[in-house]
């Protein structure tokens, strides 16, 4: 008979394959930032700077106030200390080295025009020609940004507005003839993938796409705890065909079992046995891109909470904020604030406060508080400003209060 798992278990399942759970009063080490990255398998990356870039948070969220450099060495690092590579994994995202065997086969398609945006698939058939000039002068000068080849004279304007030069570099990621060898702000430079990433990895074999597709799938599962098919689909963006292909093999030899969760209509898959946490003593801030949450309807299904980003939705339309951030506490998600990093006045902002039907109680406002004043502190802010007129604001004004830092 399938397994079958309570909404609770398949939280801690979910929880504990995140990466949630553990002490945040240990250390961060270049090991640590490693091994998380080798749990979750892919971190995405977004331009949004309301308060770090994105991919900083995730690991902010689980390891506690870690230092960012150790994240930049490992991504962007010289290149004996390169751990990761950055790829469309789940959007443009950061990767384990591990995983590049297994994204070949993306990059294949990309070079015949396959699986990208259409407006680059049109230019790698169009302009083959500036695709050539611009191979060429990565391969003479190396680690170039669009902004250093680019020959128009008017300055860009909104997306997809990019210079040729910048349409060729990034057809040539997309193919994987180069990568990113760094970033200038958060501009990317682009150099050849031998001349970035160790030696060993492209002395691995390249895996047929069906072993490809399996591997990804296997990796989500591993990563999401337990998911249904459409889960696992999207944590590396696989199309149906490919993901209900791949779970049918690995169901056929055992490497994936089935199960049902409460309240789930589809059914779901485990990586493996379980072993299901008998309770997650977790709390945190969650970026709105953390894979916990990014596909909005799992975060239904399995924590009861409709969660949109507003950052483009005009702001007299927002119902919770700009720059919204869930609040993981006591293994659901409790509240959902809207913060942004003040630099000029050297404060983090907490503009709104809102609470789940649930709740939170006086511990759980005390942890929140506490958190707050982590963030600011890891973000070099000297103090947290709430400008919160709610209910919940007068509640999170006293435990800032009671918990500020002596």
């Amino acid at each position: 008979m399938p397994l079958e798992l309570s909404i609770q278990q398949a939280r801690r399942l979910a929880l504990s394959a995140q990466g949630f759970g553990k002490s945040l009063n240990t250390p961060a080490t270049s090991a640590s930032l490693n091994r998380l990255f080798q749990r979750l398998g892919v971190v995405q990356i977004d331009s949004v700077n309301a308060l770090i870039r994105s991919h900083y948070l995730p690991l902010f969220s689980r390891l506690g106030d870690y230092p960012v450099h150790l994240l930049d060495q490992i991504a962007w690092g010289k290149r004996r200390q390169r751990r990761l590579f950055e790829y469309w994994g789940h959007e443009a995202s950061l990767l384990p080295l591990e995983l590049y065997p297994l994204m070949r086969w993306r990059m294949a398609h990309a070079a015949n025009g396959q699986g990208i945006y259409r407006q680059l698939a049109a230019f790698g058939r169009e302009r083959r020609e500036v695709i050539d000039r611009v191979l060429a002068a990565v391969r003479e000068q190396g680690a170039l940004g669009a902004g250093s080849l680019s020959t128009r004279e008017e300055r860009a304007g909104p997306w997809w507005d990019w210079s040729e030069e910048k349409h060729a570099l990034e057809w040539l990621f997309a193919a994987g003839e180069v990568t990113v060898a760094g970033r200038r702000g958060f501009e990317r430079l682009y150099d050849l993938p031998e001349r970035v990433l160790p030696t060993q990895v492209f002395d691995q074999p390249m895996p047929t796409e069906g072993e490809a597709h399996q591997g990804l799938i296997l990796h989500a599962a591993g990563a999401l705890g337990v998911a249904t098919e459409q889960d696992l689909r999207d944590y590396f963006r696989l199309s149906p065909q490919q993901s209900k292909a791949a779970v049918a093999e690995l169901l056929a030899d055992g490497r994936l079992q089935a199960c049902s969760v409460q309240g789930w209509k589809q059914p779901a898959y485990l990586a493996g046995t379980p072993r299901i946490p008998r309770r997650i003593d977790a709390s945190a801030l969650l970026s709105p891109f953390d894979s916990l949450v990014w596909e909005r309807s799992r975060t239904e299904r399995l924590f009861d909470f409709r969660y949109r980003l507003e950052i483009y939705t005009p702001a007299h339309k927002r119902v919770y904020g700009y720059y919204v951030l869930p609040f993981l506490y006591r293994e659901r998600i409790a509240a959902r604030l809207d913060l942004r990093a003040e630099r000029a006045n050297g404060c983090l902002a907490v503009h709104a406060v809102h609470e789940e039907p649930m709740g939170l109680d006086e511990e759980g406002y005390q942890s929140l508080a506490a958190h707050l004043y982590r963030l600011a502190d890891w973000l070099g802010l000297a103090r947290v400003q709430l400008n919160c007129p709610r209910t919940e604001g007068s509640r999170l004004r006293q435990a800032l209060l009671s918990g500020a830092p002596a």
